[in-house]
Protein backbone atom coordinates (compact mmCIF):
# COMPACT_ATOMS: atom_id res chain seq x y z
CA UNK A 1 0.00 0.00 0.00
CA UNK A 2 1.19 3.07 -0.56
CA UNK A 3 2.03 6.08 1.95
CA UNK A 4 0.20 9.75 0.90
CA UNK A 5 2.89 12.41 0.42
CA UNK A 6 1.55 15.26 1.92
CA UNK A 7 0.13 17.73 0.00
CA UNK A 8 2.58 21.26 -0.33
CA UNK A 9 0.94 24.42 -0.30
CA UNK A 10 1.98 26.56 -3.11
CA UNK A 11 4.41 29.56 -1.74
CA UNK A 12 2.21 32.18 -3.81
CA UNK A 13 -0.73 30.69 -1.70
CA UNK A 14 1.26 31.08 1.63
CA UNK A 15 2.47 34.32 0.63
CA UNK A 16 -0.99 35.48 -0.32
CA UNK A 17 -2.68 34.54 3.39
CA UNK A 18 0.86 36.27 4.91
CA UNK A 19 -0.40 39.67 2.74
CA UNK A 20 -3.68 39.30 3.77
CA UNK A 21 -3.08 38.84 7.41
CA UNK A 22 -0.93 41.66 8.01
CA UNK A 23 -3.17 43.58 5.42
CA UNK A 24 -6.23 42.69 7.78
CA UNK A 25 -4.37 43.76 10.77
CA UNK A 26 -2.89 47.06 9.62
CA UNK A 27 -6.72 47.95 8.76
CA UNK A 28 -8.02 47.33 12.28
CA UNK A 29 -4.83 48.69 13.96
CA UNK A 30 -5.41 52.18 11.62
CA UNK A 31 -9.85 51.86 12.23
CA UNK A 32 -8.61 51.96 16.27
CA UNK A 33 -6.10 54.51 16.03
CA UNK A 34 -8.12 56.41 13.97
CA UNK A 35 -11.02 56.66 16.40
CA UNK A 36 -8.75 56.86 19.22
CA UNK A 37 -7.27 60.07 17.18
CA UNK A 38 -10.60 62.09 16.64
CA UNK A 39 -11.81 61.32 20.22
CA UNK A 40 -8.08 62.63 21.62
CA UNK A 41 -8.58 65.89 19.12
CA UNK A 42 -12.32 66.03 20.78
CA UNK A 43 -11.59 66.39 24.10
CA UNK A 44 -8.33 68.77 23.26
CA UNK A 45 -10.48 71.06 21.41
CA UNK A 46 -13.10 71.03 23.61
CA UNK A 47 -10.95 72.04 26.31
CA UNK A 48 -8.89 74.16 24.46
CA UNK A 49 -12.51 75.79 24.29
CA UNK A 50 -12.70 75.92 27.70
CA UNK A 51 -9.48 77.42 28.71
CA UNK A 52 -9.96 80.02 25.99
CA UNK A 53 -13.67 80.78 27.56
CA UNK A 54 -11.90 81.25 30.93
CA UNK A 55 -9.52 84.04 29.86
CA UNK A 56 -12.51 86.00 28.11
CA UNK A 57 -14.40 85.47 31.31
CA UNK A 58 -11.39 86.67 33.37
CA UNK A 59 -10.86 89.30 31.31
CA UNK A 60 -14.44 91.28 30.18
CA UNK A 61 -17.08 89.07 32.73
CA UNK A 62 -15.16 88.56 36.32
CA UNK A 63 -15.11 92.21 37.76
CA UNK A 64 -19.30 91.67 38.14
CA UNK A 65 -19.74 88.05 38.13
CA UNK A 66 -16.29 87.01 40.31
CA UNK A 67 -13.15 85.50 39.36
CA UNK A 68 -14.60 81.77 40.21
CA UNK A 69 -18.26 82.96 38.40
CA UNK A 70 -19.84 82.29 41.78
CA UNK A 71 -21.68 86.33 41.66
CA UNK A 72 -21.08 89.24 43.29
CA UNK A 73 -23.30 92.28 44.41
CA UNK A 74 -22.44 93.81 40.89
CA UNK A 75 -23.54 90.22 38.83
CA UNK A 76 -25.51 87.33 40.02
CA UNK A 77 -23.81 83.44 40.16
CA UNK A 78 -23.41 81.75 36.43
CA UNK A 79 -22.95 78.82 37.98
CA UNK A 80 -25.36 76.10 36.41
CA UNK A 81 -26.59 78.87 34.34
CA UNK A 82 -25.71 76.50 31.08
CA UNK A 83 -24.52 77.40 27.52
CA UNK A 84 -27.80 78.81 26.27
CA UNK A 85 -27.97 81.65 29.05
CA UNK A 86 -24.89 82.93 28.17
CA UNK A 87 -24.95 82.30 24.46
CA UNK A 88 -28.71 84.29 24.62
CA UNK A 89 -27.26 87.11 26.85
CA UNK A 90 -24.33 87.97 24.90
CA UNK A 91 -25.36 86.99 21.52
CA UNK A 92 -28.38 89.85 22.09
CA UNK A 93 -25.60 92.11 23.54
CA UNK A 94 -27.31 92.02 26.16
CA UNK A 95 -24.22 91.34 28.14
CA UNK A 96 -21.52 92.66 29.44
CA UNK A 97 -23.47 95.19 30.58
CA UNK A 98 -22.68 98.89 30.13
CA UNK A 99 -25.10 100.05 32.51
CA UNK A 100 -27.45 99.19 35.51
CA UNK A 101 -30.74 99.36 34.65
CA UNK A 102 -33.93 97.82 35.31
CA UNK A 103 -33.03 95.09 32.51
CA UNK A 104 -30.32 94.58 30.35
CA UNK A 105 -31.30 96.86 27.09
CA UNK A 106 -30.50 94.77 23.52
CA UNK A 107 -27.11 96.09 21.74
CA UNK A 108 -24.28 95.20 19.20
CA UNK A 109 -22.50 92.21 20.93
CA UNK A 110 -19.21 92.99 21.60
CA UNK A 111 -17.88 89.31 21.42
CA UNK A 112 -17.48 87.36 17.96
CA UNK A 113 -19.64 84.04 17.89
CA UNK A 114 -16.62 81.85 18.16
CA UNK A 115 -15.40 83.97 21.78
CA UNK A 116 -18.82 84.02 23.08
CA UNK A 117 -19.02 79.86 22.38
CA UNK A 118 -15.87 79.67 23.92
CA UNK A 119 -17.47 81.62 27.10
CA UNK A 120 -19.97 79.56 27.16
CA UNK A 121 -18.50 76.06 27.02
CA UNK A 122 -16.61 77.62 30.24
CA UNK A 123 -19.53 78.22 31.72
CA UNK A 124 -21.08 74.99 30.87
CA UNK A 125 -17.76 73.14 32.46
CA UNK A 126 -18.36 74.82 35.66
CA UNK A 127 -21.97 72.73 36.62
CA UNK A 128 -24.52 71.22 34.51
CA UNK A 129 -27.30 73.68 33.05
CA UNK A 130 -29.58 74.10 29.69
CA UNK A 131 -27.29 73.48 26.19
CA UNK A 132 -27.45 75.46 23.65
CA UNK A 133 -30.15 74.14 20.67
CA UNK A 134 -28.95 71.48 18.77
CA UNK A 135 -29.53 71.36 15.37
CA UNK A 136 -32.31 69.34 15.12
CA UNK A 137 -34.06 71.45 17.83
CA UNK A 138 -34.64 74.35 15.31
CA UNK A 139 -35.20 72.21 12.27
CA UNK A 140 -38.85 73.52 11.38
CA UNK A 141 -39.59 71.77 8.42
CA UNK A 142 -42.73 70.06 10.02
CA UNK A 143 -43.94 72.37 12.93
CA UNK A 144 -47.37 73.20 12.87
CA UNK A 145 -47.69 77.08 12.63
CA UNK A 146 -51.79 76.93 13.56
CA UNK A 147 -50.74 75.06 16.93
CA UNK A 148 -47.88 78.01 17.20
CA UNK A 149 -49.94 80.39 16.87
CA UNK A 150 -52.16 79.20 19.43
CA UNK A 151 -49.46 77.92 22.18
CA UNK A 152 -48.15 81.66 21.48
CA UNK A 153 -51.07 83.15 21.87
CA UNK A 154 -51.78 81.40 25.20
CA UNK A 155 -47.69 81.88 26.98
CA UNK A 156 -46.76 84.77 25.03
CA UNK A 157 -48.68 87.27 23.82
CA UNK A 158 -49.43 88.82 27.48
CA UNK A 159 -45.94 90.24 27.30
CA UNK A 160 -44.51 90.06 23.48
CA UNK A 161 -48.51 91.36 21.99
CA UNK A 162 -50.20 89.43 19.48
CA UNK A 163 -47.84 90.35 16.26
CA UNK A 164 -44.67 89.96 18.53
CA UNK A 165 -43.66 93.89 18.98
CA UNK A 166 -43.19 93.41 23.25
CA UNK A 167 -44.89 95.81 25.42
CA UNK A 168 -44.42 97.34 29.10
CA UNK A 169 -44.22 95.49 32.30
CA UNK A 170 -44.31 96.65 35.49
CA UNK A 171 -41.74 98.61 37.39
CA UNK A 172 -40.67 99.84 33.53
CA UNK A 173 -39.71 96.96 33.04
CA UNK A 174 -40.67 96.08 28.90
CA UNK A 175 -41.07 92.54 26.98
CA UNK A 176 -38.62 92.95 23.79
CA UNK A 177 -39.89 92.45 19.71
CA UNK A 178 -39.34 89.37 18.95
CA UNK A 179 -38.84 90.51 15.26
CA UNK A 180 -34.96 90.74 15.08
CA UNK A 181 -34.22 87.76 17.11
CA UNK A 182 -33.13 84.39 16.05
CA UNK A 183 -34.93 80.81 16.33
CA UNK A 184 -31.45 80.05 18.20
CA UNK A 185 -31.91 83.34 20.67
CA UNK A 186 -35.90 82.67 21.01
CA UNK A 187 -35.80 78.71 21.77
CA UNK A 188 -32.50 79.98 24.87
CA UNK A 189 -34.96 82.06 25.88
CA UNK A 190 -37.78 79.81 26.34
CA UNK A 191 -34.97 77.52 28.17
CA UNK A 192 -34.10 79.86 30.26
CA UNK A 193 -36.41 82.49 30.92
CA UNK A 194 -34.28 85.63 30.59
CA UNK A 195 -35.57 88.95 32.69
CA UNK A 196 -38.89 88.87 33.22
CA UNK A 197 -39.36 86.19 31.51
CA UNK A 198 -40.63 82.78 33.30
CA UNK A 199 -38.67 79.53 32.25
CA UNK A 200 -40.62 77.32 29.76
CA UNK A 201 -38.86 73.93 30.20
CA UNK A 202 -39.38 70.48 28.30
CA UNK A 203 -42.21 69.72 30.89
CA UNK A 204 -44.03 72.71 30.07
CA UNK A 205 -43.14 73.37 26.34
CA UNK A 206 -42.09 70.43 24.54
CA UNK A 207 -39.35 70.62 22.00
CA UNK A 208 -42.06 70.74 19.33
CA UNK A 209 -43.83 72.95 20.93
CA UNK A 210 -40.79 75.29 20.99
CA UNK A 211 -40.26 74.85 17.43
CA UNK A 212 -44.08 75.60 16.73
CA UNK A 213 -43.98 78.52 18.73
CA UNK A 214 -40.21 79.87 16.50
CA UNK A 215 -42.29 78.68 13.14
CA UNK A 216 -45.43 81.29 14.01
CA UNK A 217 -43.01 83.77 15.49
CA UNK A 218 -41.05 83.62 11.83
CA UNK A 219 -44.24 83.31 10.06
CA UNK A 220 -44.79 86.60 11.89
CA UNK A 221 -42.35 88.90 10.63
CA UNK A 222 -43.28 88.11 6.88
CA UNK A 223 -46.57 87.84 7.16
CA UNK A 224 -48.16 91.29 5.30
CA UNK A 225 -50.21 93.82 6.66
CA UNK A 226 -53.96 92.86 5.49
CA UNK A 227 -56.51 95.49 5.02
CA UNK A 228 -53.88 98.51 4.74
CA UNK A 229 -51.17 100.16 6.78
CA UNK A 230 -49.77 97.91 9.46
CA UNK A 231 -49.38 101.22 12.05
CA UNK A 232 -46.87 99.17 13.65
CA UNK A 233 -48.92 95.99 14.41
CA UNK A 234 -49.49 97.01 17.81
CA UNK A 235 -52.60 95.28 17.88
CA UNK A 236 -56.27 95.84 17.53
CA UNK A 237 -56.74 97.86 20.93
CA UNK A 238 -53.85 100.76 20.08
CA UNK A 239 -54.86 100.19 16.21
CA UNK A 240 -58.91 100.74 16.98
CA UNK A 241 -58.01 103.55 19.24
CA UNK A 242 -55.41 105.44 16.55
CA UNK A 243 -58.94 104.97 14.51
CA UNK A 244 -61.09 106.51 16.65
CA UNK A 245 -58.82 109.54 17.74
CA UNK A 246 -58.13 109.97 13.97
CA UNK A 247 -61.83 110.05 12.89
CA UNK A 248 -62.67 112.34 16.16
CA UNK A 249 -59.91 114.91 15.06
CA UNK A 250 -61.58 114.54 11.12
CA UNK A 251 -64.93 115.39 12.52
CA UNK A 252 -63.24 118.53 14.88
CA UNK A 253 -61.82 119.95 11.96
CA UNK A 254 -64.55 119.30 9.84
CA UNK A 255 -66.95 121.31 12.16
CA UNK A 256 -64.60 123.77 12.51
CA UNK A 257 -64.00 124.60 8.79
CA UNK A 258 -67.75 124.16 8.30
CA UNK A 259 -68.18 126.91 10.90
CA UNK A 260 -65.88 129.32 9.55
CA UNK A 261 -67.70 128.90 6.06
CA UNK A 262 -71.22 129.71 7.22
CA UNK A 263 -70.08 133.64 8.55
Amino acid sequence: MKSRTPRRRHPVVAAALLLGALLATGGLYAAVSSAGTADAAATVGSATAVESGKQLFLEGCSSCHGLAAQGTSSGPSLIGVGAAAVHFQMSTGRMPLATSGVQAPVKPRQYTEEEISQIAAYIASLAPGPARPTFDDLDFAKADLALGGELFRLNCSQCHQAMGQGGPLPNGAYAPSLMNATPEQIYEAMLTGPENMPVFGDGTLTPDDKRDIIAYIEALKTAPDVGGMGLGRLGPVNEGLFIWVAGLAALIAAAVWIGVKSR
